[in-house]
């Protein structure tokens, strides 16, 4: 059964942070993508996560607070890319490149460029910059750069119970973070793809790519772009599919933190062994005909070592309770 679970109103740190209260809550989904399965019981604790994704703004702080170095920004080493094309050995990002006209939708490749010279502080191109970009999602972040940034600002990433428990906004059992309509009264209710991806986007939402952050309506505990805009980071290693649910309420896991490493490898390609974290929420990339993943149940495997124009994160702090908000700091 479908309903809302009754909510307190958003509590804030002053600095950026909301309030989780934690519970109990049916976690994935059986009605979609097979990895989402099978729908399982799972409680957390309550927690403080980040409003909004981590901006280029506040990303920019922790590089000159720092001299951290990217990923992107870092020569791949060889030894890491069995058979990879020396000439494919430089520093850069994977870039959506929109195609012309409609392709073979099983190929990512008609619509990813791995792009020499873009980081974050140039996301679409080795010479653009981020003017008009400040209080955008940071892009072309890696998994290790976003711990870096958690690390240094106190923080941690989330685990994926504590990302799609937040990202439920109080709200049990719903299709979205918001209900069951994608876009009730016709109201884009987040920063997705509209029309026939990848090569027509009718922006009926207002943006071909990233959006500011909290451009759209938050969820009931008062966090934006926990659907659309970017995918996110969590801190767990990435598992096929979801465990069976407990058989009794005695066993219901308590703050799960997901798979096990050697066993986020990807199978297809075996002869390359970098593990995967889960990332969540989707992007402003994902279209009714491909990627329905603008669900909080929705979940993908990434590499530790890739960065992409449409992934990025937010942070939790756990060492604090409700009570604690005056002495967080955040960044």
């Amino acid at each position: 059964m479908k309903h809302s679970v009754v909510s307190p109103k958003p509590s804030t740190t002053g600095s950026g942070m909301v309030w989780i209260p934690g519970g109990t809550f049916a976690m994935g989904s059986n009605h979609h993508y097979p990895e989402e399965a099978p729908v399982h019981r799972v409680t957390v604790d309550g927690f403080w996560m980040d409003a909004t994704p981590v901006t280029n703004r506040q990303f920019k702080a922790f590089v000159l607070a720092t001299g951290h170095v990217t990923t992107a920004e870092i020569v791949p080493d060889a030894k890491d890319y069995p058979g990879a094309k020396r000439e494919m050995l430089r520093a850069g990002s994977l870039l959506f490149t929109p195609p012309p006209h409609p392709v073979d939708l099983r190929d990512w490749s008609q619509w990813w460029t791995f792009a020499f010279g873009v980081t974050w502080k140039r996301p679409y191109g080795p010479n653009g910059n981020l003017k008009g970009l400040e209080d955008h999602p940071v892009v072309h972040v890696s998994y290790t750069d976003a711990l870096a940034y958690a690390r240094w600002a106190g923080k941690d990433l989330p685990s994926e119970a504590e990302w799609e428990f937040a990202a439920r906004g109080g709200l049990e059992g719903t299709e979205f973070a918001w209900g069951d309509e994608f876009a009730p009264g016709d109201r884009q209710m987040a920063n997705t793809w509209q029309g026939q991806f990848p090569f027509q986007n009718t922006m009926l939402d207002g943006y071909e790519r990233t959006s500011p952050v909290g451009t759209f309506p938050p969820n009931g505990y008062g966090l934006s772009d926990m659907i659309g805009n970017v995918w996110e980071w969590t801190n767990d290693w990435y598992a096929p599919k979801h465990p069976e649910d407990a058989p009794k309420a005695c066993c219901i896991p308590e703050n799960p933190r997901g798979g096990r490493e050697g066993s986020s490898y990807d199978p297809r390609q075996p002869e390359i062994r970098i593990p995967r974290k889960v990332v969540k929420g989707g992007s402003h990339l994902c279209a009714p005909n491909y990627c329905r993943r603008y669900r909080p149940a929705a979940r993908h495997p990434h590499p530790i070592d890739t960065s992409t124009s449409h992934i990025g994160f937010r942070c939790v702090r756990r060492d604090i309770g409700e009570g604690d908000r005056q002495s967080t700091s955040g960044r």
